[in-house]
């Protein structure tokens, strides 16, 4: 009778249980470039540019047949720092190709700062529906080692149609702390108003969200409690290390567009397990946004239950649903934002504990495709990358199969 109880209680189990199946599109080793030639990538390995194993994606975003990846200059020899893949490519390993070419990607000389479309080191972009590519620089190299800070934090933005630089936004003094790192950055715009585009960028280490204004040119730091850490739920098991961190305010998504003409930001710290959110008509808002009486205006939206740390998100406009990298459950969730958050509402959409090791990012491109990249960060930061197993994975599923049998459908 145990055993028939047991057996049954494992049924209902995977019967309640779901998993979309992933598409694995790319995968690699060790990143490869597409250099100029083979006499230009072996003189850089024989400098010390180009070190194969320093070279980590982190974060990816989708435009016609473009998809961006991004390598921050964690240790040196980071051959390139933005570069896209040629979604046309039937290579599942193929090379990076930097972006918008080698030139813009190529570290400054120590005696000289970099040019104006010199991009030091990105942890994530933003396609916006414009058609621009958003990247915010935080201008530091070898963050691991010797941590070289070779320009101050700065937004570029160009224009996807002529791979053309637009500009480039020097945050202010006002907008940085000693501790401060800017590792994403959200775009919010009107298709039919692209120069009225706001950028929201979180500050994982200053504990803050700076706004950047394209029609005004200005940006503004914002500060609340909700931005900082949880000290309770900064310890981190992700591939057999052990780790904590501290990290505050970093996965951001922007709801859909409500009848006042603003959106939710919905927004958690990534050493945490809840979430939060704030109307963007209080963001846009200088004046309000860093008064005093805009504490209240911040909601907390609930608690996603335990070891659900993430360091990413996004929102389907069409379902409403929000998709979260799980960090210490090697997965992806999900969560209906029109229901309450709490752990029975918090879905599973993938669950790996080899493909996704460390899912870094994720982003839901304009077909309602899901494309999640898993790079075993934690091993490379702390005990280093085997080159003979397989590392960085890029995957992709169907926003309408990924919810399937979840508690995030409608």
């Amino acid at each position: 009778m145990l055993l028939r109880l047991t057996i049954l209680a494992v049924s209902v189990f995977v019967a309640g249980s779901h998993a979309a199946k992933l598409d694995n599109v790319f995968e690699w080793n060790e990143l490869s470039f597409s250099w100029p030639d083979e006499k230009t990538k072996e003189e850089a390995i024989q400098k010390g540019r180009y070190v194969p194993e320093n070279n980590l994606p982190l974060g990816l975003d989708r435009w016609n047949d473009k998809l961006f990846v991004t390598v921050p200059r964690w240790k040196n020899g980071v051959a390139s720092t933005l570069n896209y893949i040629d979604l046309k490519t039937s290579n599942k390993t193929p090379s990076l190709i930097p972006y918008p070419d080698w030139v813009s990607n190529t570290l400054p000389e120590r005696e000289k700062g970099p040019e104006e479309s010199t991009i030091i080191s990105t942890f994530r972009v933003n396609v916006d529906a414009c058609d621009r590519l958003w990247v915010m620089d935080t201008g530091l190299a070898d963050i691991w080692g010797e941590a070289k800070q070779h320009s101050t934090p700065s937004i570029l933005i160009y224009d996807l149609k002529t791979d053309k630089l637009l500009k480039r936004y020097v945050l202010q003094s006002t907008d940085l702390k000693e501790d401060s790192f800017f590792a994403n950055i959200v775009v919010d715009v009107d298709p039919t108003k692209c120069e009225e585009a706001f950028a929201y960028i979180p500050d994982l280490g200053g504990y803050g969200v700076v706004v950047y204004s394209l029609a005004d040119n200005d940006s503004w730091r914002i500060k609340h409690n909700f931005f900082h850490f949880d000290p309770l739920n900064g310890d981190f098991n992700v591939g057999g290390i052990n780790f904590q961190w501290t990290d505050g305010v970093f996965g951001l998504a922007l709801g859909k567009v409500q009848p006042n003409g603003y959106r939710t930001m919905y927004f958690h710290p990534l050493a945490g397990i809840r979430e939060f959110s704030v109307s963007t008509e209080v963001l846009r808002n200088k004046t309000m946004a860093t008064g005093n009486n805009a504490y209240y205006a911040f909601k907390l939206e609930g608690n996603r239950g335990e070891k659900t740390q993430s360091s990413a998100s996004d929102l389907d406009e069409k379902t409403n649903v929000l998709f979260l990298t799980q960090l210490n459950k090697d997965g992806v969730a999900c969560w209906n934002v029109d229901k309450p958050l709490n752990p029975e509402n918090l879905g599973t959409v993938a669950q790996d504990s080899e493909g996704l090791i460390f899912t870094n990012d994720l982003k839901i491109d304009a077909e309602r495709n899901l494309w999640i990249l898993s790079d075993k960060m934690p091993t490379f930061l702390y005990k280093g990358l085997q080159p003979n197993e397989t590392n960085y994975r890029i995957f992709k599923v169907k926003i309408d199969e990924a919810i399937s049998g979840t508690p995030c459908t409608a």
